[in-house]
C-alpha cells in the first residue's frame, strides 16, 4: 500500500471532487461518488482513497471519512 492519499469530497453543487492533501484545487470533478472513487484510482492506483460520508448512518455522521 502506498503512503499516497486522495480524498473524495462532496461539493456544494452536488458534484464530487478528488483532492490531494493540502491542495487548493481538485485533481478532477465527477458527477457521482462512484465515478469519483473510480477516477481517484485511475489517477493514483496505489493510493488510499478516503471518501467523505454524505449521509448519516448508525456508525457515524457526515463528519467521518471512510476508506
Amino acid at each position: 500500500m502506498s503512503d499516497k492519499r486522495l480524498y473524495v469530497e462532496r461539493r456544494d453543487d452536488g458534484d464530487y471532487a478528488i483532492r490531494r492533501p493540502g491542495s487548493e484545487r481538485a485533481s478532477d470533478v465527477c458527477s457521482t461518488q462512484a465515478k469519483a472513487i473510480d477516477r481517484a484510482y485511475q489517477i493514483e492506483p496505489n493510493a488510499t482513497v478516503h471518501v467523505e460520508r454524505v449521509r448519516d448512518t448508525s456508525k457515524g455522521g457526515r463528519d467521518k471519512w471512510r476508506t
